[in-house]
Parts: C-alpha cells; sequence; structure tokens
C-alpha cells in the first residue's frame, strides 16, 4: 500500500518582504495572458499575472507598464526595450507582499484575500539559505530535445514486397 505525503495545503504568503526566484514564466500570445511564477527561499510560490490585452484585442497600457517595471527590475537593467517573457527565468526580485481583502464574487457576505507584490527592487539572489525546492523548481518552457534514435528506421519496400 502507498502512502501518500500531505503538504500544509495552500497557504497565503505572509506580508513582509521577500526576495523571489522566477522559475516560470508563461505567455498566452491569443489573449495576451502573461504568468509569472515565483518562489521565496521558505519554497512559498506566488503568481504575478498581468493582462497585456483588453476585451477589445488592443493592448492594455497599463498592465503593459506594470510588466515592464516588473521586468526591467528583475532584469536590473532599465534600457531594455523588449524582451522574450522566458529571459525572466532564474532572475530575483525584492518586494514587499501585501494584502488585499475584498468582497467575494462569489458570495458578497464573504471576503477573499489576495497577496500583492509592491516596493519591488533587483535582487541578485536569496538573502538568506533557501530550501532545496526554491532552487529546483524548473520552468515548463525548458528546451529539451529528444532522445537520439537508435533504430534504423523501416524499410518501406520490404514491407511492400
Amino acid at each position: 500500500m502507498a502512502r501518500i505525503p500531505m503538504t500544509s495545503g495552500f497557504t497565503l504568503i505572509p506580508e513582509g518582504e521577500y526576495v523571489f526566484r522566477i522559475y516560470d514564466v508563461t505567455y498566452d500570445e491569443k489573449f495576451g495572458t502573461l504568468k509569472v511564477m515565483l518562489v521565496n527561499a521558505q519554497g512559498m510560490t506566488h503568481t504575478e499575472r498581468f493582462q497585456l490585452k483588453d476585451q477589445n484585442d488592443e493592448p492594455n497600457e497599463g498592465a503593459l507598464n506594470a510588466f515592464s517595471y516588473f521586468a526591467k527590475t528583475a532584469l536590473n537593467d532599465f534600457t531594455v526595450e523588449d524582451i522574450d517573457h522566458t529571459d525572466l527565468i532564474d532572475h530575483y526580485i525584492r518586494a514587499e507582499v501585501v494584502h488585499t481583502k475584498l468582497p467575494s464574487r462569489k458570495d458578497p457576505n464573504k471576503t477573499v484575500t489576495f497577496a500583492n507584490l509592491g516596493d519591488k527592487s533587483p535582487a541578485e539572489g536569496f538573502d538568506t539559505q533557501p530550501m532545496a525546492s526554491a532552487l529546483n523548481m524548473k520552468s515548463s518552457q525548458r528546451k529539451s530535445t529528444p532522445p537520439a534514435s537508435t533504430s534504423q528506421g523501416v524499410d518501406l519496400d520490404s514491407i511492400l514486397d
């Protein structure tokens, strides 16, 4: 019988200042949705979302400005004019986590708490000893090369005879 390890479940990152490692970035060009996945030294994850297009399929200036500042800060290069979203992977950013409480869309009698990143600044790496999981999280964007084929293929002429 297999034993399944339990986790602490979803926990919101407590308010405070953290250094985050960007371990993955995805971009859906069709919808203009960009997601930046971050992890802090304690292994807690956070996702920053940027909606780079509006409902009319036009550039969303506010989101583009917010993403530009985020990316330039993470790269520690404010001269960058454009980037491939995957350029952010394995860069670090220092940010203050601030909680925002809003009424739930599903039940107005309940509140929902969101973690937002504010006061961003460049970081060269974690400022405390990181857990192994914070360093080992990998990108879904990794370019993998298919294993070399060892077969010689099929001789179609011999099948047709």
